[in-house]
């Protein structure tokens, strides 16, 4: 369905509140911080500062405003007050907002305090393929077009992007 300018208007306003909720965020994620506690924070800043509406509570009973993936938790872990981060922890934050009826949608990864070397490189080369990728997206592209565009980035070490993370993760 093609959008008219007023609706990508209000599509661009609630994904620019849902990347600000990351931004915001981003200087609470370090060590001792509970994944709770992170999602308490972000529920309060929609609701209170952006006047916006967290999409992901109630929807089909989900009581939390983020999703937070620790390491190998590929997507949709539940935020919990007895979850700790560490040192070394990759964390992946998806926040979807809600503004005037339009949804914001957007997750970013964060490398938690003294992180190893080979961490750093997977989060480097999976944002690598996220970028590629979005550039392959045009009219008639499939998704073959868009996974061949990141074989170059992970054919180097003869792995998949979802394979070198199972192996970093190890």
């Amino acid at each position: 369905m093609i959008k008219d300018l007023e609706e990508i208007d209000g599509m661009r306003q609630a994904g620019k509140l849902a990347a600000e909720v990351l931004d915001m965020i981003s200087n609470f994620v370090k060590p001792g911080i509970s994944t709770g506690e992170l999602d308490k924070i972000c529920h309060d800043y929609i609701v209170e500062e952006q006047q916006a509406i967290p999409a992901n509570v109630g929807y089909r009973g989900f009581k939390k405003t983020l999703c937070t993936s620790i390491n190998q938790v590929v997507c949709h872990g539940i935020p919990d007050d007895e979850r700790f981060l560490k040192n070394g922890d990759i964390l992946n934050i998806d926040v979807t907002v809600i503004k005037n009826g339009w949804h914001g949608d957007t997750s970013k990864m964060f490398l938690v305090g003294k992180t190893e070397p080979h961490n750093e490189r997977l989060v480097k080369i999976t944002q690598e393929c996220l970028y590629k990728g979005i550039r392959a997206v045009k009219p008639g592209a499939t998704l073959g077009d868009i996974g061949l565009s990141l074989i170059h980035i992970s054919e180097p070490t003869r792995r998949t992007p979802i394979s070198y993370a199972v192996f970093c993760l190890k």
